[in-house]
């Protein structure tokens, strides 16, 4: 856990040198997320959209965790490996926030990801004001 005051760190869950999110005032920072399958450990097979559905969904259980929520989101970065996949992405992304509230968005080509996956997708939320679940405090992780 973090020793810095005011900043609160979840380890990544696969044990790698990263923080699955930090936590910096009232802003949860999330890493990069692929379509990797948790239960699995693989990534999600099918593409663009199949991975897109995965990435958020994973960045949705997240959140959760730390007890914000998808309609917290303000800025998310999507990275894509081929751009020309944009629209598939795209149609997926829409799927996951209130068509009246989207948050701040970038998306970027790239050269490639992780795991050959097409795409990766990283964000900024707001705390919640509820508490966070029961399996962050159990790390001792306080807000």
């Amino acid at each position: 856990m973090s020793e810095t005051p005011g900043i609160i760190r979840v380890p990544s869950p696969l044990d790698l040198p990263f923080s699955a999110a930090v936590r910096v005032g009232d802003i949860w920072e999330l890493s990069g997320q692929i379509g990797l399958d948790p239960g699995a450990g693989k990534l999600i097979e099918g593409g663009v959209g199949p991975e897109t559905q995965q990435a958020l969904q994973n960045i949705r259980g997240a959140l959760e965790q730390v007890g914000s929520s998808m309609r917290h989101v303000i800025k998310v970065s999507v990275f894509l490996k081929d751009i020309d996949e944009f629209g598939a992405m795209n149609a997926v992304y829409a799927t996951f926030f209130d068509p009246t509230d989207y948050p701040a968005r970038s998306t970027i080509a790239v050269a490639g990801l992780a795991l050959g996956a097409h795409v990766e997708i990283e964000c900024s939320a707001m705390a919640d004001v509820v508490a966070p679940s029961a399996s962050i405090r159990a790390h001792g992780i306080a807000t």
